[in-house]
């Protein structure tokens, strides 16, 4: 089976991956994408055979030991997630987001766990890092899927997976390369949710962002970046010798109001 994301994910692509594949260079070398986040795209393009090999980074580091635990030991995670002790029932989420295991294999069940059960699957951490979202309630979550964890370990193999600042992930990018940014997006207003970490993603980082796109595109790479469709972000981009700007219509899953979650406009940015 062709790998889909493991986890739903605040700003997750699922929905936008045929616009993005539409907008994506026909042709690159590697692939970096320095806010992995669920990995759409990724999991996309590595189904069509179209990675060499991909440098993936997320400032969340347990969504990061996550991945490398998939990566590098699938058949212990599926053990552990086998174990009756991840049912899903009020008390033991409770009980299992009370934990704070060490060991990266119970760490990574932890997470996949509380990623399936907790309220519309959302990662959010107070300020001491603790995950803090309630139980779900959900009827019969899927939480091993024991396929897809196989097929994304199978994807992750060549990769390079590290959780480090967004332009500290590109320093091995060069000509030719494709680099897909997929930032907290600046919010449309003051209640957006952007908490992925206990960094908050600021106006100075999407200026920063912004200037690291510039110094790729003389690099000669191929830059796409995804983010609201808002008056400053409109205004960071518009130099026109360098940025196309393309509008786009996405769903708004990772909202606690059902009315909120509809159509929202965003944009993808391209250099190319």
């Amino acid at each position: 089976m062709n790998p889909k994301p493991f986890v739903k994910w605040a700003g997750g692509k699922r929905q936008l991956v045929q616009e993005l594949l539409k907008h994506s260079p026909k042709k690159f070398n590697n692939y970096f994408e320095p806010f992995f986040g669920g990995g759409a795209l990724f999991f996309e393009l590595s189904s069509k055979d179209l990675i060499k090999q991909a440098f993936l980074n997320d400032f969340n580091e347990e969504l990061i030991t996550a991945y490398k635990v998939i990566k590098e030991n699938p058949i212990d995670l599926i053990k552990e997630l086998s174990k009756s002790k991840y049912k899903c029932d009020e008390k033991t989420f409770y009980s299992i987001r009370d934990e704070t295991p060490i060991e990266p294999i119970k760490a990574t069940a932890r997470f996949i766990y509380l990623n399936k059960t907790a309220f519309n699957g959302l990662y959010r951490v107070n300020s001491k890092g603790k995950f803090n979202v309630p139980f779900g309630k959900y009827k019969n979550p899927k939480i091993l899927d024991k396929e897809n964890l196989l097929a994304v370990s199978k994807a992750l193999q060549k990769d390079e997976l590290t959780s480090t600042d967004f332009e500290k992930a590109l320093t091995k990018a060069k000509k030719g390369d494709f680099v897909y940014f997929d930032p907290p997006y600046a919010p449309l207003n003051k209640s957006s949710f952007t908490t992925y970490t206990k960094n908050n993603f600021t106006k100075e980082d999407q200026v920063r962002l912004r200037n690291k796109a510039i110094e790729l595109h003389k690099k000669g790479c191929f830059v796409m970046i995804s983010n609201s469709y808002v008056d400053f972000i409109l205004d960071l981009y518009s130099n026109k010798n360098i940025f196309t700007i393309n509008t786009v219509h996405a769903n708004r899953m990772i909202n606690c109001k059902a009315d909120k979650r509809g159509k929202i406009k965003e944009v993808i940015i391209t250099n190319y």
